[in-house]
């Protein structure tokens, strides 16, 4: 697999890189309902034979579960140690109920706290995982102490998440942002106006989440399966999986079937390859939950669209978004 280099660092990264919360499995707020360990060291194994050279995982997936199973994929790995990205500032209590804190003690000790479930002595890439409620002073202390964590050499690269262009120009006075990850996909455009823009011209890599809209846009995803969705998976809180919206989404996804089978492609393919046509977008970050997942869109980063493609793909949305 080609790879691209990430903003100001020294990681040249896959298109596609290895998305672990939905193998945090359940017992917090923002679960994916049950997941067997086994099968996620299965997903992990198999797209870093595929190719896949680095893994996003956070502190909160499963409460620490997913950081666990991550380090466990980790030592039974045999080939080139993946690079490891994790985030912080969302943190748990007993019930499982999720705050974020960005306080500089709570943040040092969540580095300590990742560093041990994922069995490592080092983060390539630590994220701060959504910025403070009020952004208030909270945004400058806790990229403080990021900055800290990298000096001290527990980090090799800081970086942000669900960041806008000014709480970013904020951190720069204080130290260089690695790479801004924001969700982006057909139906969620809104970083072309700014986020991408900026991060461009500032030298900061774009890593995007969701790029098949949390699995929506897998061709895999039914009415019935939406319907049948664990109580305790939390997109069955999300509206886009839900009337009105399901139904245009789910044709949006036959319109990219038909893209998908001139190249032999999945539909999910197809939309995260039309989320990486962009060259502010430096990777996407794709989720498995077995082998089998993991197979079905791993190689997407070396899928290219033609601009007929494109246009196709982005009339089905206007379509799709007209009768919204």
């Amino acid at each position: 697999m080609h790879t691209r280099k990430l903003g100001n660092s020294d990681l040249n990264i896959t298109a596609v890189g290895f998305g672990a919360w939905a193998i945090g499995g359940a017992g917090y707020d923002f679960g994916w309902g049950p997941q067997e360990d086994a099968d996620s060291i299965a997903a992990i194994h198999r797209a870093l034979e595929l190719g896949v050279n680095w893994i996003d995982t956070a502190a909160v997936y499963g409460i620490g579960h997913s950081e666990e199973v991550v380090g466990r994929a980790l030592k039974t790995w045999r080939g080139v140690r993946p690079h490891i990205f994790t985030k912080c500032a969302m943190r748990w209590d007993a019930q499982g109920r999720v705050t974020k804190v960005h306080k500089r003690d709570s943040i040092l000790k969540e580095c300590d706290d990742s560093l041990r479930r994922l069995q490592t002595d080092v983060i390539d890439l630590y994220q701060i995982h959504w910025p403070p409620e009020d952004n208030g002073p909270d945004v400058e202390e806790s990229w403080q102490a990021m900055a800290d964590l990298q000096q001290q050499g527990k980090v090799r690269w800081i970086s942000v998440s669900n960041y806008s262009v000014e709480q970013m120009k904020r951190l720069e006075k204080i130290a260089p942002i690695t790479s801004d990850q924001p969700p982006y996909s057909l139906l969620r455009r809104k970083i072309e106006n700014d986020v991408l823009p900026y991060c461009e011209q500032r030298n900061i890599g774009t890593i995007i989440y969701s790029p098949m809209l949390s699995g929506l846009l897998t061709g895999a995803m039914t009415k019935e399966r939406a319907a049948n969705l664990p109580a305790d998976d939390w997109r069955t809180r999300n509206p886009e999986f839900r009337e009105p919206k399901l139904s245009k989404n789910l044709e949006l996804v036959e319109r990219m079937r038909a893209v998908g089978k001139r190249y032999n492609r999945t539909p999910g393919e197809v939309a995260i390859a039309w989320a990486l046509r962009l060259p502010a977008v430096t990777g996407a970050i794709v989720g498995a939950r077995n082998a089998t997942q993991a197979e079905g869109v791993m190689s997407a980063g070396e899928l290219t669209l033609s601009r007929q493609d494109i246009a196709e793909i982005e009339g089905a949305v206007a379509i799709a978004q007209a009768a919204h």
